[in-house]
């Protein structure tokens, strides 16, 4: 697993930011925060409490699988945070890096609503979580990834996602 790079998505609140960096560390490999490519439009759209359309998303996937690539060029492998909620996004993505494995978080409404609530200073507001669970495209059969549920805590989560992710 060390030379992959793995994709965690799934929608705000899930704890992509939490756990992707404790997956990175049991890896062995770096950890990129995906909204640090999103443009400053796609933030201040965000933190306006308006969703982001699929041409606001284009240059974030872009951006994040050009750093996918570098790092796979570099032979260095890699986690990512980035919601990824509709397969075409997914898609997008494994044009970078054809290899892509993702990491699918997954939680109820009502415990990822509670998760985001307790949230400081963060643009994505939970406003936005009905949209984000209505754009939701959960991996098919024919993506490399795994799902790991979201109810316990960040360190039994990366636990189950690392172990889950080296069955690959």
């Amino acid at each position: 697993m060390n030379n992959h790079i793995v994709v965690v998505m799934g929608v705000a609140g899930t704890g992509k930011t939490t756990v992707g960096p404790l997956v990175a560390d049991a890896l062995g490999v770096p950890y990129a925060e995906g909204d640090d490519f999103h443009p400053a439009a796609n933030i201040a759209k965000m933190s306006a409490g308006i969703p982001l359309d699929d041409a606001d998303r284009a240059p974030w996937l872009d951006a994040i699988g050009d750093w996918a690539r570098g790092q796979e060029s570099a032979g260095l492998g890699g986690v990512v945070s980035c919601s990824a909620l509709k397969r075409a996004y997914r898609d997008r993505l494994r044009e970078a890096v054809p290899g892509l494995v993702f990491l699918h978080l997954t939680g109820d409404r009502e415990l990822i609503a509670a998760r985001m609530a307790g949230r400081k200073g963060h643009f994505m507001t939970a406003r936005l979580l009905d949209s984000q669970f209505a754009t939701l495209e959960p991996l098919e059969a024919d993506e490399a990834g795994v799902t790991v549920d979201v109810t316990p805590d960040a360190a039994v989560i990366a636990e189950r996602a690392v172990a889950a992710l080296r069955q690959l």
